[in-house]
């Protein structure tokens, strides 16, 4: 009988453990559920929220949005026979300024511009007549037209304002880094041709034309001046 006894204790017990066992997998599956509906709840209220801070970053750092013109004017179209023989990349600092002196910290504007500009020139072989070829003994001589800039611009994607500094009551002049821009591709055409770039240009027309009528056939070549 006392046996029969501890035999019952035991199996309640072990039905008490199971029912406790049960009682925590429910909750637990219950605390899990609440706290996926938790994330599903805080989720679109996240997303609102980062919405609104975009919305918000676009209304104060708008994106430049450009239109052309469908319409295209073409005035001129001209045939060419330019000899591109160097090329320089040139890079000047250029300090423009306004309204500078007595009331200079008021009204004054001053920009520090860094260009970045492209210089190419060459022979425009479309100057060179008939008159100035001639054929002897198997010997051609030659009289190259001089040697010209045919580009000095500016290289936007490089160049860029270091810095700008304006007066306490003005918002500073609209035209100053036009000018700026303007004045370096003058300073950027100089230095090249401080640098001696039409020297070059009209040695290296030389030296290709020079390979060019040697296999054409020619026996030998002279550039006169």
């Amino acid at each position: 009988m006392e046996n029969r006894n501890n035999f019952l204790l035991i199996l309640f017990g072990f039905l008490v453990i199971g029912v406790l066992l049960l009682i925590g997998l429910m909750m637990v599956n219950t605390v899990e559920q609440g706290l996926q509906q938790a994330q599903s709840a805080i989720k679109p209220l996240s997303e609102l929220t980062q919405n609104v801070s975009t919305q918000v970053a676009q209304v104060l750092n708008p994106t430049p949005t450009i239109i052309p013109d469908p319409v295209t004017i073409i005035h001129s179209v001209r045939s060419l026979a330019r000899l591109e023989t160097i090329q320089y990349s040139v890079e000047k600092v250029i300090t423009a300024e306004s309204g500078q002196g007595a009331f200079g910290f008021l009204f004054g504007d001053r920009l520090l511009l860094v260009a970045h500009g492209v210089v190419i020139a060459g022979v425009d072989l479309e100057k060179l007549s008939p008159n100035d070829l001639r054929l002897e003994n198997g010997v051609l001589y030659v009289r190259l037209p001089p040697a010209e800039i045919f580009i000095a611009t500016l290289d936007n994607a490089k160049s860029y304002v270091y810095d700008r500094e304006t007066g306490v009551l003005t918002k500073g002049n609209i035209q100053l880094e036009t000018e700026a821009r303007r004045a370096a591709e003058a300073e950027i055409r100089k230095a090249a041709l401080e640098d001696g770039i039409l020297e070059q240009a009209n040695r290296n027309a030389q030296a290709y034309l020079l390979r060019l009528f040697l296999q054409l056939g020619y026996r030998d070549v002279i550039f006169e001046e």
